[in-house]
């Protein structure tokens, strides 16, 4: 018997896919087809997929070419595929021409002409092609902007500034630049709101009622109320609306998070995290800090994620700590908060203005995760036991510092229509609630 392998990804199956699927399968007897896991793309930077590994797997099965369809999970697993079926042929789209070479170590390889005039990146780009504006001006713009050049299905509609552009550069990546948000709304189909956060509600209701999709840095509105009627309003007119905390969708930090939830380090006894950035501000320049963003603006939501990921938003107290540096308008230049659960305890560190260590520490009955810094954009973890020789160490490669993939799941959210989001609205709420206490003084100061 005669065995032939090969791989993809699979996604948005089409006719040029089941074509080089019936070409190797007339190469012998047996086909096997690997289907690239969601983690694998992402490993690879390939990030343009909308169906699930599940589903792209489905969709093989549904061909029935496939005598044996697999999982590719990682580098260097066709040669461990290979050995372990016995493959005579490895086959591959011409467009790899050259690229599996040294397979022919292992077995015979064939490279096949692909289908002209069909493609998935073609299909997916026809499906939801969705034109994103930004509102806002800080670091984030031009990141989220250069990010949506490597995500398929995404056109950048424009930017509006707030009130004052002040880095020309940042308006030279745009075709479209405005000081009118409702001219940017009538040319965009979902926006990006990374206004000051006292405007982020205001932004926000404004494109919902204009239907359109959003997805706003943390947090998303200063109030209780007003937070809940956004996510009302959103309800309502079946529009996507999420917090954009780039953490959130980095591989390393989900498989941080799955992996304490499973008890590797035992019960959770304690979560610390640190965020932190050093800007030298005149403080007595309100016209300039009414720009900026206050610590817990700037880092708050990001350092509070693991900590109501893994142990809940039902804390029975909760102390916050600011050095206020413009009492004017609350500008806090650093923020402490302490948090005790039933069984555990956690804090936040965040600072703009000061500077630390942003490690993440995740404290356990049978160990300790160990995150260094930059935590946040990290592709490295251990996960540490008393006995020092037994230290688990995992290695995630990101691209985009999380953008990217928060940019591929909020898109998906709008074509999928999926409720299910990354960041819960429970957590969103208390991300507002403990902004909505910095910004009535209900805090201790120093």
């Amino acid at each position: 018997m005669k065995k032939v392998i090969t791989y993809g990804t699979y996604d948005c199956l089409h006719y040029g896919h089941i074509r080089l699927l019936e070409r190797a399968k007339a190469l012998g007897d047996y086909l096997i087809v690997g289907v690239t896991s969601d983690a694998y793309d992402k490993e690879r930077g390939k990030i343009n997929g909308t169906q699930s590994v599940l589903e792209r797997v489905e969709a093989v099965r549904k061909t029935g070419l496939a005598d044996l369809i697999i999982i590719e999970e990682y580098e260097g697993q066709k040669i461990d595929d290979i050995i372990k079926y016995g493959v005579d042929i490895f086959t591959v789209g011409s467009d790899w021409v050259g690229k599996f070479d040294y397979l022919n170590d292992y077995c015979k390889v064939v490279y096949l002409d692909r289908t002209q005039g069909v493609s998935s990146s073609e299909i997916r780009t026809e499906n939801k092609l969705i034109r994103m504006g930004i509102v806002g001006e800080s670091t984030l713009t031009s990141k989220f902007r250069n990010e949506c050049e490597y995500v398929n299905g995404i056109e950048m509609s424009g930017l509006c500034y707030e009130d004052v552009l002040e880095d020309k550069k940042t308006a030279k990546d745009f075709s479209y630049v405005t000081g009118n948000y409702n001219e940017l709304l009538d040319r965009s189909d979902a926006i990006y709101v990374v206004s000051h956060p006292s405007k982020h509600y205001i932004h926000t209701k404004e494109a919902l009622l204009k239907g359109k999709h959003v997805i706003c840095e943390a947090p998303i509105a200063e109030t209780k109320e007003e937070i809940e009627e956004l996510f009302k309003l959103a309800d309502e007119k079946n529009l996507v609306l999420m917090d954009s905390i780039k953490t959130a969708y980095s591989l390393a930090y989900q498989r941080l998070i799955l992996l304490m939830k499973t008890g590797n380090v035992g019960d959770i006894v304690s979560v610390d995290a640190t965020c932190t950035s050093l800007h030298n501000y005149d403080l007595n320049d309100l016209k300039l800090l009414k720009r900026r963003w206050g610590s817990y603006n700037a880092w708050g939501p990001t350092a509070l994620l693991p900590i109501f990921q893994l142990l809940g938003t039902n804390y029975k107290e909760m102390n916050i700590t600011s050095r206020i540096g413009n009492t004017k308008i609350n500008f806090d230049t650093f923020t402490k908060i302490d948090f005790t659960y039933n069984n555990a305890v956690a804090s936040i560190k965040v600072g703009n203005g000061v500077k630390s260590e942003g490690e993440l520490i995740i404290s356990g009955t049978k160990g300790y995760a160990y995150v260094p810094a930059p935590w946040w954009k990290t592709e490295y973890f251990e996960i540490r036991h008393e006995d020092t020789s037994v230290v688990k160490k995992y290695y995630f490669k990101i691209d985009g510092e999380g953008i990217r993939y928060e940019i591929v799941a909020f898109l998906d959210l709008i074509s999928n229509g999926v409720k299910n989001l990354y960041i819960s609205r429970d957590i969103s709420k208390e991300f507002v609630n403990i902004q909505n206490k910095i910004i009535n003084n209900d805090i201790k100061n120093i």
